[in-house]
């Protein structure tokens, strides 16, 4: 099956204390049916000092579920569904279902 939401695209939370909020996809984890998102999702974890990283108590994304994500539409924003459509050309694109705009240009 295709993937409606894919690394770079941009999502709005649907669910969670950051509802309502946008961000950029930073990795999918299609197996665990999650994704990170920049900025939203955030904790604060204590992390033990390295050679290569300082310690101290850091912030960084959570895994959100792939089920409380819509994609932004391209127009206004809002949170939209996907659809996919084959073109003239053969190519497999998605759409947002609320404006008709292609994901995928």
């Amino acid at each position: 099956m295709a993937a409606k939401i894919k690394k770079g695209d941009k999502v709005v939370l649907l669910a969670g204390r950051d509802k309502g909020r946008s961000g950029e996809v930073i990795k999918v984890m299609p197996d665990e049916n999650r994704a990170l998102v920049r900025g939203l999702n955030m904790v604060r974890r204590h992390q033990r000092q390295t050679a290569s990283q300082e310690g101290g108590i850091i912030s960084k994304e959570a895994p959100v579920d792939l089920s409380n994500l819509a994609i932004a539409d391209p127009k206004d924003g809002k949170a939209s569904r996907v659809g996919f459509k084959i073109l003239e050309d053969g190519r497999k694109v998605r759409f947002a279902k609320r404006s008709g705009d292609l994901i995928d240009a």
